[in-house]
């Protein structure tokens, strides 16, 4: 089996203003769908970002793969290498944390070619990762303060403005009904960490067994962190990147028993040590996106293991084959410690057959069929391609996006 051909598709899904410390999300987010198509016939699916830097590194190393053998990664990897040399950074200048072109693109097509091998031998993705130890994967509510859709965007608006702790709980409560999780993270730094504490004693009063989490995007102080730590102690069972940089969070970590989590200040495999000597997270949360595919995942998940670290798992604006992926991943990492995150419910749009994925009690089953389990409605996918050509956009910039809202807005990280 060699690979004959490959096909990067760019799409774009109506989105909704969820709002964070740098700004707020564009009216549509950005994908790239994956065919890797072999001499015997079958197809390996991936999903990727579709923001400009991922995308040319996309279409840069597609008509490189010609030949290449699904099961030899190492080649994968140089082929990538070779491609997109000094190629940098995928994220806008407005993101908090960057992540390698190189190991993006790279992850993108390592899922393909698992995908492919899975189905040459007609077994589970998880499999080719060591096997399942578990089937149903526990996924938490993800909340966001968030604006009305301003006129004319595109795609519903999902519970219209939540600017409020009131509202807040009522987005909590919604969420939980209609897909039974039970844990909530919130997006927080967007505002006053008064107000935000506030939100989190609300929602636990509300939701008195729930796992609670908030995730301000480094945007308070070292000592902002502290008062807050101080106030909701009790409260969550984690905090994730409170301040800007390794160095912050450690001297956080030192002042507090509370656990601190990150997908911001260890996003490589060599922060992982540091981030141990330095005593700065004591959880890592995971994205095959990023860290080198599922493979690199899993990589990530031994170290962790290794060095006393918990496990949890990073999302971005996705559909369901980086789900799919996503649960495999999952299903393969032993030590996951507390539920993944997911922006699944936020969006409406699907581009795998059988439409949108249904959690039961806050879980989603592995799909069991080979490979990742799912196959790609062509349909679907020619219709976000079509709103991809129609909108015109070709990267994310949340802080630019924010001016549309609060005209007088200045971008700024640690706000408080």
């Amino acid at each position: 089996m060699k690979v004959a051909n490959v096909k990067i598709t760019p799409i774009a899904i109506p989105d909704v203003p969820l709002v964070n410390t740098k700004g707020v999300h564009p009216h549509v987010f950005l994908r790239a769908i994956i065919e890797v198509e072999t001499d015997t016939g079958l197809v390996g699916l991936g999903e990727a970002y579709g923001a400009k830097r991922t995308l040319t590194g996309l279409q840069k190393v597609a008509p490189t793969l010609d030949g290449l053998d699904p099961y030899n990664l190492r080649d994968l990897r140089a082929r990538v290498e070779q491609a997109l040399p000094g190629s940098g950074g995928v994220n806008a200048p407005t993101a908090l944390a960057d992540h390698k072109v190189i190991d993006v693109v790279y992850s993108a097509f390592e899922i393909a070619c698992l995908d492919l091998r899975g189905k040459e031998v007609d077994r589970p993705l998880y499999d080719l990762l060591g096997g399942a130890v578990r089937k149903d994967i526990p996924f938490g509510g993800y909340l966001f303060y968030k604006f009305a859709k301003l006129p004319g965007a595109v795609g519903p608006d999902i519970f219209g403005e939540v600017m409020t702790p009131d509202a807040m709980v009522e987005e909590a409560r919604e969420l939980i009904g209609a897909h039974g999780y039970k844990s909530l993270k919130l997006k927080g730094g967007v505002l006053h960490p008064d107000e935000e504490v506030e939100t989190m004693l609300k929602l636990r009063e509300a939701f008195p067994d729930h796992g609670l989490r908030i995730d301000p995007m480094g945007a308070w102080t070292v000592p902002t962190a502290k008062k807050v730590v101080d106030q909701l102690d009790g409260v969550l069972e984690y905090l994730e990147d409170p301040c800007r940089g390794m160095d912050a969070m450690a001297e956080l970590s030192a002042l507090i028993d509370m656990p601190l989590a990150t997908n911001l200040v260890v996003v490589e495999f060599e922060e992982v040590i540091e981030a141990v000597k330095k005593d700065a997270v004591q959880i890592i949360l995971s994205d095959h996106h990023y860290w080198r595919g599922a493979t690199g995942a899993i990589h990530l998940g031994e170290m962790c293991r290794a060095a006393g670290l918990g496990v949890s798992m990073h999302s971005n604006s996705h559909l369901g084959i980086s789900l799919a992926a996503m649960c495999h991943v999952a299903a393969a990492t032993p030590n996951l410690t507390y539920d993944c995150d997911t922006h699944y419910p936020w969006y409406t749009k699907e581009i795998i057959k059988g439409g949108r994925v249904t959690f039961k009690d806050g879980m989603l089953r592995v799909p069991e069929g080979p490979g990742l389990g799912v196959e790609l409605d062509h349909e679907a996918v020619a219709e976000l391609h079509t709103l991809y050509k129609e909108q015109m956009v070709v990267d994310r910039d949340d802080t630019d996006e924010m001016l549309k809202y609060i005209p007088d807005y200045v971008r700024k990280v640690p706000r408080w």
